[in-house]
């Protein structure tokens, strides 16, 4: 995913209300779609161990 660039030259006052902004944003989507996430974000966890499995050697020490 690109990185926004964040202006530089919001106010503190500025920057807060857009986090606040992004924040209650975030927990209406969270509320919305909770279940949903949930699967994907499980989904998605499993692909990645499931890769990371792949390059699991045996190594002993």
């Amino acid at each position: 995913m690109p990185k926004t660039p964040i202006p530089e030259y919001w106010s503190a006052r500025e920057a807060l209300a857009v986090y606040q902004f992004i924040d209650d944003l975030r927990d209406l989507i969270w509320n919305r779609y909770a279940s949903e996430l949930q699967e994907l974000m499980m989904t998605e966890r499993k692909t990645v161990s499931d890769d990371f499995d792949e390059f699991d050697d045996d190594i002993n020490f």
